[in-house]
């Protein structure tokens, strides 16, 4: 609850803070009627705020302060909220390190917000009094809290002349709600960082030691896993210790950009991770056969990386700004959805779609000996790709129109998008299966050991694709969870504790998938003759592609590649 603190100097100089307690608190008042018999005007008030409350001090630990304004407006029947109304704050951020020192200005700005603001009540006289139910605004985010105490002062200056605070009610009180994030669950994150960097490096470093070891050059899934490796250590290195000591307002944004590029990696890695298992020879080892996948991922991690500097990157310099709160950032989140329609939703829906209606029409013949993508298979491609961007554009506009946030809104589009991905990587593995047992026939023909062998290794390979499916699961989960609990207000210990253990588990989970993949798929140096492989598999050369040596030399690849004919093309 901010206190109502007297201004009774002329031209309000704006470089004398008013503090609402300690030795040299403000001059105060209870409330607005108090100030009528006194003729104080509304420009002479000041609503001061103290963080944090009396005997407590912030701390780095805490990382970020995020606050949220609450308005209490009283119904006057002479001063009604006008529609579209719009309060204009003036507003004043300053900070101290200690509880004698001078304050210092940190930030100075007009922070404009548009009520939003029902009556539930008939607006008569004998109503008058009553409050507006109002939503919450947001009101600032600092990316840092390197000092120990922070003051703010808001001022509600009023000119009729340029309708300035014209037609808002009025205000009673302001209250401010303050997020930041737990000191001992910081000390928790920064030492789990700490400890997996080196051991994702170090596994990284030697599986492109044993890639380059070979003499043929890598292929394509091993430079996707090598770039997977590489984006889960840059999200890893714990630069975030430096925050402790310096004041770094950007660590925020760069958490955003760390995680966004680790975000899209982990979904084009997927996408590649089950294609290269099923392809033909001809169309395997190349990037460009995903472009339908892999392209709406990369415009749609480049659009929210726009759309995030276009947030926190002015909070470097303004931290009261909020693109939620103007006309520009409500037209610019609708063009963000009609990107997201064309971008992500069409591509998927109509690979579905494609898919599903090639499936259908092979038998169960067929299905047994592998399905694979490249094979050639009319399905209306055009048609069902215009279908589905319809689907997509009717879908985006429904929920727009519907959703009373747009925060919220994006949320729902967001975990749309996610799902209808994960639905196509479900389909993605099941075709992959399908190979596999497809393959699975050749194994009777073997002598006992190696068919062991093999059964072994299809068996771990299934696993590890499972594995994959409950990691994908887990992550689109854990991204509507966490953006549902960014958006809405969270009371209680329980929520938090809950939240912090689901946010390290999944933190966990990433980086043993990734740990596990470099671990399976280097490649082995281990040497079995030819002669001896290709005897005990007793086939023709037209099937030495799918079930090759049990562990390969120096200069093929992987296992588990060979065994989904996977060889690199020379």
């Amino acid at each position: 609850m901010s206190i109502k603190c007297v201004d009774v100097r002329k031209n309000h100089h704006k470089t004398r803070w008013l503090v609402p307690w300690g030795p040299n608190k403000c001059e105060k008042i209870r409330d607005i009627e108090e100030a009528i018999p006194r003729e104080i005007e509304a420009n002479d008030i000041v609503f001061s705020v103290h963080i944090p409350l009396p005997s407590m001090e912030m701390s780095p630990w805490f990382q970020f302060m995020l606050f949220i304004m609450q308005l209490d407006i009283a119904f006057k029947l002479n001063n009604q909220i006008r529609e579209n109304a719009e309060v204009s704050m003036d507003v004043s951020l300053g900070y101290r390190d200690d509880m004698f020192s001078e304050w210092t200005e940190m930030a100075h700005e007009r922070v404009p917000r548009k009520l939003k603001c029902t009556f539930t009540s008939p607006k008569t006289l004998e109503h008058e009094g009553r409050y507006y139910e109002c939503d919450v605004l947001p009101f600032m985010e600092i990316g840092s809290v390197a000092h120990k105490y922070y003051l703010l002062n808001i001022r509600l200056p009023v000119n009729e002349k340029k309708k300035i605070n014209v037609g808002i009610g009025e205000i009673k009180d302001i209250r401010l709600v303050g997020i930041h994030q737990n000191g001992g669950f910081t000390k928790v994150w920064f030492a789990m960082k700490t400890f997996l960097t080196p051991s994702i490096f170090i596994i990284m470093v030697w599986y492109w030691r044993r890639i380059t070891m070979m003499s043929r050059p890598p292929v394509l899934l091993e430079k996707v896993i090598f770039a997977l490796g590489i984006s889960m250590t840059f999200i890893n290195i714990p630069v975030e210790w430096f925050s402790i000591g310096f004041d770094w307002t950007w660590m925020l944004l760069f958490g955003d950009i760390r995680q966004g590029i680790f975000y899209a990696m982990l979904l084009s890695f997927w996408i590649i991770f089950c294609g290269e298992h099923m392809m033909d020879q001809h169309e395997r080892n190349h990037i460009a056969g995903y472009w339908k996948q892999v392209g709406p991922i990369a415009v749609g991690s480049f659009c929210l990386f726009i759309f995030d500097m276009c947030e926190r990157g002015v909070q470097l310099t303004n931290p009261f700004y909020s693109i939620w709160t103007t006309d520009v950032g409500t037209e610019l989140a609708v063009s963000f959805f009609d990107i997201f329609e064309v971008s992500f939703l069409s591509p998927y829906l109509s690979g579905l779609h494609d898919n599903f209606l090639c499936f259908s029409r092979y038998s169960l013949d067929e299905l047994s000996q592998g399905f694979t993508l490249g094979d050639t298979v009319e399905c209306h491609q055009h048609r069902c790709e215009e279908l589905c961007a319809l689907l997509a554009h009717v879908l985006g506009k429904f929920v727009l129109s519907f959703t009373v946030h747009l925060q919220m809104a994006f949320i729902i589009v967001a975990g749309i998008c996610l799902c209808l991905y994960f639905l196509f990587l479900c389909f993605m593995v099941f075709q992959v299966f399908r190979n596999i047992s497809g393959k699975q026939s050749s194994l009777p023909a073997m002598s006992k050991v190696r068919r062991l062998h093999y059964e072994g290794l299809i068996f771990r390979f299934k696993f590890l694709m499972l594995i994959t499916l409950a990691c994908a699961a887990m992550t689109v989960i854990f991204f509507i969870v966490s953006q549902v609990t960014e958006g809405h207000w969270k009371w209680g210990g329980v929520t938090v504790q809950v939240n912090s253990a689901f946010f390290t588990g999944i933190y966990g989970m990433w980086n043993l998938y990734v740990f596990a993949l470099m671990f399976l798929y280097a490649p082995s140096h281990k040497n079995y003759g030819e002669d001896q492989s290709n005897g005990d598999l007793g086939v023709h050369n037209g099937e030495e592609l799918q079930l090759t040596t049990t562990i390969t030399h120096v200069d093929g690849p992987t296992e588990i590649y060979k065994l989904t004919r996977k060889e690199a093309q020379e």
